[in-house]
């Protein structure tokens, strides 16, 4: 994977580096992640490297904790397309195509409305897919990397994808949303596929 290279233009993400994604029950995972209080280069090179990682993946959003840094971001794209080609030189690369990043910092959910259910799956949790209810209509207040103030009203996938990983900032894995009986069953097979892959 460290070989494939991202083709698209004027992406903000494609010239990032590919960061290790944690998988549950990693104790990072479960800590309440801290506020981000200083906009910098550095910050900026978080967010490239956060899009970069989510798009090689593929997955549609991706928190901070995800990748061992405790702090409230996560980053978004549920409009990309992701395609495998072959270079001039023989390598496998992707060219991704119609996107829409989003960058979440600081994010607070307000106003939430409805109910929707919907088949999540998670980075940090391969291989395991569930319904979950979420809110079907939410607003999100939250900071750009420059450190602007940010509204976004969002309903269905968006809504749900925001919900999900604004969980990862508290310390919640989308298996703690389910029944108890469902959380536990899931949590087994999950952990048992993860011993025998080692």
């Amino acid at each position: 994977m460290e070989n494939q290279t991202i083709i698209a233009e004027d992406v903000f993400g494609k010239n990032g580096q590919l960061l290790d994604i944690l998988t549950y029950p990693n104790p990072i995972l479960k800590k309440v992640a801290t506020p981000v209080e200083e906009f910098n280069e550095d910050l900026k090179t978080l967010c490239e490297n956060l899009l970069h990682t989510m798009y090689m993946a593929p997955g549609i959003g991706l928190a901070a904790p995800q990748v061992g840094v405790s702090k409230r971001i996560f980053v978004m794209d549920i409009d990309f397309d992701r395609e495998e080609v072959t270079n001039s030189e023989g390598k496998s690369e992707y060219r991704i195509t119609n996107t829409n990043p989003l960058i979440f910092i600081n994010p607070v959910i307000k106003n939430k409305n409805g109910e929707i259910l919907f088949e999540e799956g998670c980075l940090s949790v391969p291989g395991i897919y569930e319904q979950v209810k979420r809110a079907n209509e939410i607003t999100v207040e939250y900071q750009d990397f420059e450190g602007n103030q940010k509204v976004l009203e969002a309903n269905e996938t968006l809504a749900v994808c925001i919900q999900h990983e604004n969980d990862h900032l508290d310390g919640i894995v989308f298996l703690e949303r389910l029944s108890l009986l469902k959380k536990n069953l899931l949590t087994k097979k999950y952990l048992k596929k993860k011993k025998k892959n080692g």
